[in-house]
């Protein structure tokens, strides 16, 4: 039988206290000569192999689904067999990390200078890289929530420019909704648990406490409900949760949305003939500003793999700025090395400027250990309860306050 995510994750997390325990005690395997085994997440696996044929390092490249990663991570864990290298999610770091799956990092920057956390923007290398005082991956890939929206179709109906504030999102919405059946002003994807966190932030709050616990229990975060299932109440999002925003934004269904880069490419990519007639602008402001999320992806090294300095060496090509930017042209995924970042070619379009900009307010979710089956499964479950079956505000908010009550960044 398929083990549940949260069942997997709690397997890697026990089988790491005796994988680094085992890892104080073996010594380090002989540096072979191999391919290095990489794990990329998602379907990126060809882009990567072409991306470091230039590096003089032979890798074979393991293209894991997203939603395999847990039990092939616990699996690895437990063996104490795994891949040189992986990408990891940032929701997933903690955990990965907790479980010992990943090679300290902090000795290895003076002989691989382009790991150096000064190479990238403080809000990247201060947060997003580091568990427990120790550096455990390094930024691979950027991304940030922005808003997008079809301007022609905002202009049709009056609208002279995109809403700047959530208050305004969701008037223009409802006017954009109100076009007939089956048309909407605005998409909320109800797999997308950063959002709520998002709009908490934008309201001047945070779901993490003083002492570095989770509460959702706070004023912000009920104004980011009351905006998130208002949306619902007023009509202006599909429900349906199988909708497509790529092809929604494009043939204008829900013609505002808040995505990553990706969409921009692949709206881009896909119908080349809305040239001019969508664009990317700051995410919208609450009491709290503009706060958007940084999400992305880092690359860390195997715990024990036996290629450490080949594998560092390919760390090392991969944070070069012109390998950053080669992998944007690839994919549309950000860099994450500050000189890439400010390329003033990449910056040159205007949409990728709002992306760049958007970085410098970005935040981190909470390295809480299994984020996303522990917080963000429950945040979504009463919210979409509420905004999608009517369920009771109250008891639905309090089961989420009780069920993650106790979680904690520490």
């Amino acid at each position: 039988m398929k083990r549940t995510a949260q069942a997997a994750i709690a397997v890697m997390t026990a089988a790491g206290m005796t994988l680094a325990m085992s890892a104080c005690s073996t010594p380090a395997a002989e540096e072979t000569t191999g391919p290095l085994t990489v794990w990329v997440m998602g379907d990126s696996g060809t882009n990567f192999e072409k991306l470091v044929a230039g590096s003089g390092i032979a890798v074979d490249v393991v293209a894991i689904p997203w939603d395999s990663i847990d039990e092939k991570l616990t699996t690895a864990v437990a063996s104490g067999s795994g891949p040189d290298i992986l990408q990891i999610g940032l929701s997933k770091l903690r955990t990965f990390a907790d479980a010992g799956a990943l090679l300290p990092l902090d000795d290895e920057i003076a002989n691989h200078p382009a790991l150096d956390p000064a190479n990238f923007p403080a809000g990247i290398s201060g947060t997003a890289t580091s568990v427990g005082g120790q550096i455990v991956s390094i930024p691979w890939t950027s991304d940030t929530r922005v808003l997008f929206t079809r301007t022609d179709i905002l202009a049709a109906n009056g609208i002279d420019s995109p809403p700047a504030t959530w208050d305004e999102l969701r008037a223009d919405a409802k006017i954009l909704a109100a076009r007939g059946d089956g048309q909407y002003g605005y998409y909320i994807p109800q797999w997308d648990a950063p959002l709520p966190i998002e709009m908490t932030w934008s309201m001047g709050g945070d779901v993490i406490d003083a002492n570095g616990n989770v509460n959702f229990d706070t004023p912000a975060f009920q104004k980011a409900v009351d905006l998130y299932t208002g949306l619902y109440a007023d009509g202006s999002v599909p429900v349906n949760g199988d909708f497509d925003q790529t092809q929604g934004f494009i043939s204008g269904v829900a013609p505002m949305l808040v995505s990553g880069p990706y969409l921009g490419k692949g709206v881009a990519d896909s119908a080349p003939e809305l040239d001019g007639k969508w664009q990317a602008s700051p995410l919208p402001a609450g009491d709290g500003g503009s706060i958007s999320l940084f999400a992305g992806s880092n690359l860390g090294v195997w715990y024990n793999t036996d290629q450490k300095e080949a594998s560092l060496a390919l760390l090392d090509y991969i944070s070069q700025p012109e390998q950053q930017l080669a992998w944007y042209d690839m994919t549309g995924e950000l860099p994450t090395v500050s000189t890439a970042l400010e390329d003033a070619t990449l910056n040159s379009d205007p949409n990728v400027k709002v992306y760049t900009d958007q970085l410098a307010t970005a935040k981190v979710l909470p390295l809480v250990s299994n984020w996303d089956g522990a917080v963000g499964t429950e945040l979504l479950n009463a919210l979409n309860a509420i905004a999608l079956t009517g369920a009771d505000r109250k008891a639905s908010l309090d089961t989420l306050y009780s069920k993650t009550a106790g979680l904690s960044i520490n």
